[in-house]
This record gives C-alpha cells, structure tokens and sequence, in this order.
C-alpha cells in the first residue's frame, strides 16, 4: 500500500472520539465506546499508508496520525520489528490499544512500596483485531512486546493527550523510575482531510 487507500475510515474513527470528548462521558463509557469504535476501525487494513506502517531494525516506531487540535487525543501507529518490546512504563492518561497487524504480548505491572514493578497476572496475547485499555484507574503500567521474532507488527493505539509531549515514565527492573517525553517518530502527518483527491467524498 503506497497511498492511503480509504482515508475516510480514519477521519470517522477521529470523529468519533472527539464526539465522546464533547460529549464529557464518564472514563468506563469512553474506553468501551472507543474500544467499539477501534475495533471497527483495525477490522480493515486499507487505511494505513506505507510511511507509517514502517519498522526500525534499533527500535520500535511511534508514529503520529493525528492529534487533537486542543491536545484531548492524539492516535499513533506502533510498529514493531521483529522481537521488538517496549521498557516497563506508564502513559499517566486513558489509552486504547488495537491490533492492526501481528500480534503483541502485553504484561501489566503495578509498584510495590520500593517502587519496583512486579507483573500482575499472566501476559496477554493480543492478536490481529484485538483492542486493549489503561489508564491510571484500570492499570497504567505495562511492557508490551511483538509477539513474533520473524515478522513485523503494528497496532493503532489512542490516548487522552498529545502523547508524544507527555512526562512519562519508565520503570527498571532493580526499582526506581526513569522519566521520558516520548515525542514521534515522523516529522510529517499522513493528509486524511483532502477528500478532492479520493474517488468519493465521505
């Protein structure tokens, strides 16, 4: 895929979280109905274009696809190379993750009171189609891994902030916390809003 096919699928899945935002629902609607919308949204695979679907041989990519003009959302492309994983780390705001390509392994942590990150639960298995939440109230604190070691995968995800310009942290294994601004990986963002150059408008 070298263009964006169906751009519109992007600008209704936009639309749709910034109606809830307007709407102030409670954080338990938010993260069912964005789930709803996300998965609706990763069912297809002909919206993403080939600039921000790319995987780093160093690292995993953070790739922006749109960001909230008040900074209440922005939506990212994850993509993991082969065995890629992110540190133990939180996001400090509500977040939907959905499964685009591939597959991930998330493994949710919590703190114990030297501040070491202990795993809560086994890992799951998120494949293609498969949407996950956090946030500071359900669990904020995960590590999250590509599922496979042969392949790339990439997942959409969605959070309550400008992500990227967000102070975050990371959590070592031998405790303590490290803090990061995570920023983006791409300097420009695909052009979903001009419909004059797709063959219906939407």
């Amino acid at each position: 895929m070298s263009q964006i096919l169906r751009p519109e699928r992007l600008r209704t899945f936009v639309d749709r979280i910034a109606s809830l935002l307007d709407e102030a629902v409670p954080e338990t609607r938010l993260l069912e109905a964005g789930s709803a919308h996300l998965r609706e949204l990763i069912a297809h695979d002909d919206w993403l274009p080939d600039a921000w679907a790319r995987p780093d041989p160093e690292r995993y990519q953070q790739y922006l696809l749109h960001a909230d003009s008040r900074q209440r959302f922005s939506v990212v492309s994850f993509v993991w190379g082969p065995g890629q994983a992110t540190p133990v780390h939180d996001h400090t705001v509500w977040g939907l993750i959905g499964v685009l390509r591939g597959a991930e392994i998330a493994q949710g942590y919590r703190l114990n009171e030297q501040g070491t990150p202990l795993a809560v639960g086994p890992a799951k298995r998120l494949e293609t189609g498969a949407v996950d939440a956090v946030s500071p109230r359900i669990g904020d604190i995960h590590r999250v891994s590509n599922a496979f070691h042969d392949r790339v995968s990439i997942s959409i995800h969605v959070y309550g902030a400008n992500i990227g310009a967000v102070s975050r942290s990371v959590y070592p294994a031998e405790g303590g916390r490290k803090t990061f601004i995570s920023g983006y990986s791409n300097e420009v963002l695909p052009n979903i809003w001009n419909v004059s150059k797709e063959g219906t408008f939407s």
